[in-house]
């Protein structure tokens, strides 16, 4: 399927400067800009940036940005889920995984996960696809963020909701290991009935559950 890309951009004010939230940033302008040293939750930056290039190169993979000049102090990433990955098994092209979202310390606090999520579906460009969230309590940054694991993920699942994306239950062993594992969905408003009940076997192997 043909994946629509509107690239969007606004500027924040933030000290005696702006930071920029654009996206998506095609590949050549993003091997432009440089990681900030802090983005490191889950890879160090250097290896980080070669993933978002390789992502932006994807006909289906979007990245969205919050920079300082050309640094990256945010990111959040859009593509098809990992081969090894359950979310991979009905081989659905209109199923996209909103994957790894991350700001800089010094850049929290200013809603840059919030702008940089809305921008992602500015201009009903993601109403085909069905985006879905896994959001594990392993990846949160409860140390730095002084939130223990239930306001975290409270705040994870506001953030999400901003877009219009709301929990599904699912019998997915990872998810279901901790009760603050959740899985959040969002299925656009063109996704046809045939995709929504794909999905829901996929979401669900025990059949009798749904």
């Amino acid at each position: 399927m043909e994946h629509l890309k509107q690239y969007h951009s606004f500027t924040i004010p933030y000290q005696d400067s702006e930071l920029v939230v654009e996206g998506p940033v095609p590949a050549d302008r993003l091997r432009t800009y440089v990681m900030h040293p802090d983005l490191d939750a889950f890879r160090r930056p250097k290896e980080q940036f070669v993933a978002l290039v390789e992502i932006s190169e994807l006909p289906e993979g979007r990245i969205i940005l919050a920079r300082h000049g050309d640094q990256i102090v945010g990111y959040v990433t859009f593509h098809y889920p990992d081969e090894l990955e359950r979310w991979s098994e009905g081989q659905m092209e209109d199923l996209i995984e909103l994957g790894a979202i991350e700001v800089a310390d010094d850049y929290r606090g200013f809603g840059l996960g919030k702008h940089m999520i809305r921008t992602a579906f500015l201009g009903d460009q993601l109403e085909n696809v069905i985006t879905f969230t896994t959001e594990y309590y392993w990846h949160w940054d409860l140390e730095k963020s002084g939130l223990n694991v239930w306001q975290y993920r409270d705040m994870m699942e506001k953030l999400m909701k901003c877009v219009d994306m709301v929990w599904f239950a699912t019998d997915d062993p990872e998810i279901c290991s901790h009760p603050a594992n959740c899985l959040m969905v969002r299925i656009g408003k063109n996704v046809p009935l045939s995709s929504v009940e794909q999905f829901d076997r996929v979401r669900f192997r025990q059949r009798f559950m749904y």
